[in-house]
C-alpha cells in the first residue's frame, strides 16, 4: 500500500518559493519568486491537513477545490491536478501571482490557525499552470459546436476576459472592446512585472484571439463607437470595464507638476516594459530616477508604485498610511517585500498639503486610531500640532478608484447606478436596467480583487447564456 502523502504539517515545515536577494531583485522587473521543483511542490502540498471543511475552498472566491488538487500534486498527479484547479479557475497561473492569498485561502487555513504555517496554496497554484503550459497540457479552446448568437464585451479586463472565456467555449460569437491597444486591463497595465509577467498574461489572450474571439483595440466606447451600436450588433452586451477613475484630495498645492496620479505612473512603466516609447518616462516626469518619492495610500496598487519606484532608482521611497499596519489593505506579503526592498513605511501620517512647483515637499500629519465606525474599523483622528514636513521630487496618489460617468459618457440614461456610481445590476443574474445588458466586477462591487472579478466573468457567462436560451426575451430586443 502507497505511503500516504499528505497530512506532513507536523513533520514538515513551511517553505515558500525562494526569492531573489532584495539587491538583485530591484535591479529588475522580473517576478521575484523562483519556481518550485517538482519535489518540493509535492512535499508542501503534502502539508495539506485534508480538513473535513476546507476553509480555503470557502474563502476562495472561486470555491477552487484546493484540497484535491493539493493532494493530487502530492501524488505527482500533475496534469489531473491541473485539470481541477483549472475548471473552476479561468487564469489559475494569475491567481497563483497576484492573489492576496494571506487575506484569502492561505490565511484561513486551519494548520496556519493551529500555529504549523499555512500551506503555500499560491506558489503550488503557479508551479502547476507554469507547468501545464510548459508540458502543453493546456488545450486550445475549441468549441464543441458554433452558435450564432452574438455577445459583446465591453472592457478587456480580468472580468470581461474570463467571460469570453466561458461564451466562446459554448461556441457564441464573441467581441471583446477595449480602450487600449493591449487586451488584459489591469493585468496587462496597472500590475508591475515583478508580480506578473505579461508573458502570462499575454498567452490567454493568444489562446483567446487562436478561439476565435474577436478583439476591438483602441476604442473608446462612447467616443470612437457608440453603446447603441454595440448593442445593435449582439444579441447581448457585458459591461466589464473596471474602475480607473483616481480618488482626488482636496489639498493645497494639488495638481502642480510633480504630483502624479497611480494608474498614470504603472501604466507608463508597464509600456515601456512592452518596448512603446514614453516621453513622459524620458523627460523624467514619471521617472523616480535619483529622486525622493512619497506614495499617499495603503492599498495593493500602493505597493506596486513603491515597489516600482525602487526598481527605477529612486534615492528614497516613503509610503505614507492613516492607519496602522495591522488596519492596511494592501497584502502583508507585499509589505515585507517592499521592506525588504528598502521602502519605508510611515505609519498614522496623511497630507496635509504641498509645497513648491514643482512638488517640493509634502506637509504631513499624524495620525492616531480613535473609536470603530460601523464596519468595526478604528478611524484615524488628527493629531493637532504634529505636523511635519517631508521633502519629496515626486508624489504619487494611490488612494483607490471610483467609476467613470458610463450613463453620461456612453449617452445612456436608462442604465441605473448606485448612489456611488457603480452600475446597478442583479447580483445573481447580473442583469442592468438595460435589456440584454448585463454587468460584471469592479463597475458593480467597486475596486475590488482580480480574483472576484473572474468570478462575476464567469457568473455573468452563465446568466448570458440563460438569457439567452430564453427565445422571447431576445426577440424583443
Amino acid at each position: 500500500m502507497a505511503k500516504e502523502p499528505m497530512l506532513k504539517f507536523v513533520s514538515v515545515a513551511k517553505e515558500m518559493p525562494e526569492k531573489r536577494p532584495p539587491d538583485l531583485r530591484a535591479q529588475d522587473f522580473h517576478e521575484i519568486y523562483r519556481e518550485y521543483a517538482e519535489a518540493k511542490a509535492g512535499e508542501q502540498a503534502g502539508r495539506c491537513s485534508q480538513c473535513g471543511v476546507p476553509f480555503c475552498q470557502s474563502h476562495c472566491p472561486l470555491h477552487n477545490n484546493i484540497p484535491d488538487w493539493l493532494r493530487l500534486t502530492a501524488m505527482g498527479r500533475l496534469e489531473e491536478a491541473y485539470e481541477l484547479s483549472q475548471a473552476t479557475n479561468t487564469f489559475p497561473e494569475i491567481c497563483g501571482r497576484i492573489c492576496p492569498q494571506d487575506r484569502l485561502c492561505e490565511g484561513n487555513c486551519v494548520i496556519e490557525q493551529s500555529g504549523h504555517g499555512t500551506v503555500t496554496i499560491g506558489a503550488v497554484e503557479k508551479y502547476l499552470t507554469d507547468t501545464a503550459w510548459e508540458q502543453g497540457w493546456v488545450k486550445p479552446i475549441r468549441p464543441a459546436a458554433e452558435r450564432g448568437e452574438s455577445v459583446g464585451i465591453i472592457g478587456a479586463g480580468p472580468g470581461g476576459l474570463a467571460a469570453a472565456d466561458a461564451l466562446r467555449r459554448k461556441g457564441l460569437q464573441v467581441t471583446v472592446y477595449d480602450r487600449h491597444d493591449r487586451a488584459g486591463g489591469l493585468l496587462t497595465y496597472g500590475i508591475p512585472g515583478f508580480k506578473l509577467e505579461k508573458t502570462i498574461v499575454m498567452q490567454r489572450i493568444e489562446q483567446l484571439q487562436a478561439a476565435g474571439v474577436n478583439f476591438v483595440l483602441n476604442c473608446n466606447v462612447g467616443v470612437d463607437l457608440s453603446f447603441d451600436a454595440i448593442r445593435g450588433q449582439h444579441d447581448a452586451v457585458l459591461i466589464a470595464t473596471g474602475v480607473y477613475k483616481a480618488r482626488d484630495l482636496r489639498a493645497p498645492g494639488v495638481g502642480v507638476p510633480g504630483i502624479v496620479k497611480a494608474l498614470d505612473y504603472l501604466t507608463l512603466s508597464n509600456r515601456r516594459s512592452f518596448g512603446d516609447e514614453m516621453p513622459e518616462f524620458d523627460d523624467g516626469t514619471l521617472d523616480a530616477k535619483g529622486k525622493r518619492v512619497v506614495v499617499i495610500g495603503g492599498g495593493d496598487t500602493a505597493m506596486d508604485c513603491v515597489r516600482t519606484a525602487v526598481r527605477q532608482g529612486a534615492v528614497s521611497v516613503k509610503c505614507l498610511y492613516r492607519r496602522d499596519r495591522a488596519n492596511m489593505p494592501g497584502s502583508q506579503r507585499e509589505v515585507a517585500n517592499a521592506e525588504e526592498e528598502g521602502v519605508e513605511f510611515v505609519w498614522l501620517s496623511a497630507p496635509k498639503g504641498f509645497t513648491g512647483a514643482p512638488v517640493e515637499s509634502v506637509i504631513v500629519q499624524r495620525m492616531r486610531l480613535g473609536e470603530p465606525d460601523a464596519g468595526g474599523r478604528q478611524m484615524p483622528e488628527l493629531i493637532e500640532g504634529a505636523d511635519y514636513v517631508e521633502p519629496a521630487d515626486l508624489v504619487i496618489m494611490a488612494l483607490g478608484f471610483e467609476p467613470e460617468d458610463l450613463p453620461g459618457d456612453w449617452q445612456a440614461p436608462d442604465l441605473s447606478v448606485t448612489r456611488w456610481g457603480t452600475v446597478k445590476a442583479d447580483f445573481r443574474s447580473h442583469q442592468t436596467s438595460v435589456p440584454g445588458v448585463f454587468a460584471a466586477g469592479d463597475i458593480v462591487r467597486g475596486a475590488s480583487l482580480v480574483v472576484w472579478a473572474i468570478r462575476d466573468g464567469r457568473e455573468a457567462a452563465e446568466a448570458i447564456l440563460d438569457y439567452l436560451a430564453q427565445p422571447a426575451a431576445v426577440a424583443a430586443e
